[in-house]
């Protein structure tokens, strides 16, 4: 873009010196036409640069709009994935078998208490009562899995589909193991490509787009929460594009 304005800039001051010669120079007849194409040309190079630049300003407007409304939807996928996990200890790679999972599953409420309870063993040794400490863990009741994350809002239900997209274009999930010093440890990843969120848009800019490296920019080609890769359930968007990671 840069490289752009100055080479347009450039040109534009290397045809004003050209007017200013033929103004000069050439002769009275031929001088109104040559003028006239001249004046033409530095009309048009000044909407080009002004364009290239505006276009560009629109382009990252509507990209982080659209940004904002791809990440509010994984995180709405991730809180329903580490719900899951919480409920049946493994994350879930099928939205369909996700859904019915927030529909029909209960978060089971528990309270701890700490307690000393009569260690037999002990007593039996030294022939006098001892104590140790123990948990006990009451189960006080259960709540909807529905109604903790999204209450009466039935918007988990189209959470596959990926906002502002073309019509059609779903997030990308997948959920598995992975293996760490010995224990299986629960992954997953939802994902969307940048190019599919900005179908609509100069693929020139999606391809500089695909490129970005920036503390607060989207790194990458996709939008993305977890990984199957590493154990990890935050999202690869900057704060400024939410307040959650």
């Amino acid at each position: 873009m840069l490289n752009i304005i100055i080479a347009a800039v450039v040109v534009i001051a290397l045809t004003i010196g050209i007017v200013w010669v033929i103004d000069k120079y050439v002769p009275k007849k031929v001088k109104p036409l040559i003028m006239i194409v001249l004046w033409v040309l530095i009309a048009y190079l000044g909407y080009s640069t002004f364009m290239s630049v505006y276009g560009e300003i629109k382009f990252n407007k509507l990209k982080d709009k659209r940004y904002a409304e791809v990440i509010e939807t994984l995180i709405d996928i991730r809180d329903a994935e580490l719900a899951h996990r919480t409920v049946t200890g493994k994350f879930e790679g099928n939205f369909d078998n996700l859904i019915k999972f927030i529909d029909t599953a209960q978060f089971t409420i528990t309270e701890r208490r700490d307690t000393s309870v009569l260690d037999v063993e002990q007593t039996r040794i030294f022939q006098v009562d001892t104590y140790k400490d123990a948990v006990i863990i009451d189960t006080l009741g259960y709540v909807s899995v529905k109604d903790s994350l999204f209450g009466a809002d039935p918007r988990y239900k189209t959470m596959m589909n990926i906002p502002s997209a073309e019509p059609g274009a779903k997030f990308e999930l997948k959920a598995g193991f992975l293996e760490e010093n010995g224990f299986r440890i629960p992954v997953f990843e939802a994902k969307a490509m940048k190019s599919v969120i900005l179908y609509d848009q100069d693929k020139n800019l999606i391809a500089k787009e695909n490129e970005v490296i920036s503390v607060d920019g989207v790194n990458g080609d996709a939008i993305k929460v977890g990984s199957m890769e590493e154990v990890k359930t935050i999202g690869n968007w900057p704060k400024n594009f939410s307040n959650e990671q």
